[in-house]
């Protein structure tokens, strides 16, 4: 039972920061290993940088 409210923990968590924009770079990391043990991942920095770019455009900070 325990580990059952963990997990929904986990996953309520992670739903709520990719609802408000926040990247999963732990997610992707484990992809990476997981899917594509042959290519280096992204730092956090690049990672971040690259979802900004994905979400906004790259019009960070701006409106128009």
């Amino acid at each position: 039972m325990r580990e059952q409210i963990e997990t929904l923990g986990r996953y309520l968590g992670q739903s709520l920061r990719l609802m408000v924009g926040l990247p999963d770079y732990q997610a992707y990391v484990a992809h990476m290993a997981e899917q594509h043990p042959d290519r280096p991942a992204m730092t956090y920095e690049e990672f971040f940088r690259e979802r900004q770019e994905a979400r906004y455009g790259g019009k960070v900070g701006r409106c128009c």
